[in-house]
């Protein structure tokens, strides 16, 4: 990414937080429980981190209709589609934030990839891939952790 197109992304994300500051500040923030806004932030925080690696983002809590769930980014690498998953925490518990994306969520995920590539306009699917991003805010610089490519179109089945 060139420095302009780093310097202007750096400065739209301050120009949200400023912004969000002010809303707080004047008692119009969001209206939401805590857990929300931590996730909110969270995606935000990674929005801005995909942005500076060079991602094009493209849709954020993406739902497909009548499919439930929904992605939380979907991000083009070139000609590579990623869906990603984001999962924050304010605290680290005993378990890093990315265990939570279980095979429940991974297979909503699938769904939604499916549903979002047929739905564009190429003869051909581009290649997708799966990522999960943990988020920790616990300083006031969120801690992210980007796991590329973290699970695939199935399940491997364990051998006994």
């Amino acid at each position: 990414m060139n420095l302009l197109a780093l310097t202007r992304v750096n400065c739209v994300e301050r120009t949200v937080a400023g912004l969000d500051w002010l809303a707080r500040a004047r008692g119009r923030g969001r209206a939401q429980p805590a857990h929300l806004q931590v996730g909110l932030d969270g995606e935000e925080a990674v929005y801005f981190y995909l942005r500076r690696k060079g991602y094009d983002v493209v849709a954020r809590r993406w739902s497909g209709g009548n499919v439930p769930g929904d992605a939380d980014l979907i991000a083009w690498q070139g000609p590579l589609v990623c869906f990603i998953e984001v999962k924050t925490r304010s605290t680290r518990d005993f378990l890093p934030a990315e265990a939570a994306v279980d095979k429940h969520k991974r297979d909503t995920l699938r769904r939604l990839a499916r549903r979002y590539v047929r739905q564009l306009p190429q003869k051909l699917p581009p290649e997708v891939r799966f990522d999960i991003v943990s988020v920790y805010l616990e300083s006031s610089e969120p801690e992210i952790v980007h796991f590329e490519n973290a699970f695939g179109w199935s399940e491997r089945r364990e051998r006994n």
